[in-house]
């Protein structure tokens, strides 16, 4: 394979088919503000990070498929900031039900979409709230300013991040990101790319590619070898391309929350 991905940790994923790189974070990033990015998780396999994820209602996470094990039960942490720190601005819960998209394999990140039933309704409040997604399919324009997020590292080869890193990125022409991956590695339907100064970096998988108040995308791979790479622009999971699928799990009371507010063309 020829792409692997950003944020998880080989020794942590034994069962997957690539290597990941050794390395963590959100590259050319700022700390973020405390809990201004209130439906940040933290998805976590014996009590360590491992991946990025979003809350889109009570009950619900989304993720990227590669990011879990078969073999291991995953816990989330809601309300974090400093990852070293669990107090009441953050609560663990476990994972009661995994919905991996029915068409995602190891073989390649088609599909890297997961969705996390938590064993019990997240109590809402300042620090843990969801975010929008999509109401319908379409692309973002591209060059629109969006934002990423994440506890990965925050250089190559660098170190992870206690405390939610977050940078500005902007959405690339989905022919030119076509160009830059081939076909066979990205596909224009189901997946979209960004570049700027900052980038995800390994630990940062999972977690939402955010235009306006919507999560757009999920943070799914990128360059084998370095992070946030001027050839090899990261690639998320284009979520409105899964809505149908996302509905018929989430259902009507425990919905993800839709939004109507992103430029499409």
């Amino acid at each position: 394979m020829t792409i692997i991905s950003l944020l998880l940790l080989a020794s942590l994923l034994p069962h997957l088919t690539f290597t990941a790189r050794v390395n963590v974070g959100i590259v050319n990033g700022k700390e973020a503000k405390p809990h201004s990015r209130p439906y940040m998780v933290s998805v976590q396999m014996k009590d360590q990070h491992i991946c990025g994820g979003f809350l889109i209602s009570d009950r619900f996470v989304m993720t990227a498929a590669h990011c879990r094990n078969r073999t291991q039960a995953l816990t989330v942490v809601l309300g974090a900031h400093d990852l070293r720190l669990m107090n009441e601005n953050s609560v663990r819960i476990k994972v009661e039900s995994y919905y991996t998209h029915p068409q995602y394999t190891s073989e390649s990140f088609h599909n890297d979409i997961l969705l996390l039933r938590l064993e019990k309704n997240a109590q809402l409040n300042h620090n843990i709230k969801p975010i929008s997604i999509p109401m319908k399919e379409g692309d973002i324009e591209a060059d629109s300013v969006c934002s990423i997020a994440g506890w990965g590292f925050l250089e190559t080869n660098g170190k992870q991040s206690d405390h939610l890193m977050e940078t500005n990125v902007k959405v690339m022409n989905n022919k030119k990101c076509e160009s830059k991956w081939g076909k066979e590695e990205f596909s224009a339907s189901l997946m979209m790319c960004v570049y700027g100064e900052g980038g995800s970096c390994n630990g940062d998988s999972g977690g939402p590619l955010v235009c306006g108040d919507t999560a757009v995308g999920v943070t799914s791979f990128g360059d084998r070898y370095i992070c946030n790479s001027p050839e090899r622009p990261e690639v998320y999971t284009k979520i409105s391309a899964y809505l149908p699928w996302i509905k018929s799990i989430t259902g009507n009371g425990s919905s993800a929350i839709l939004a109507d507010e992103i430029k499409y063309f």
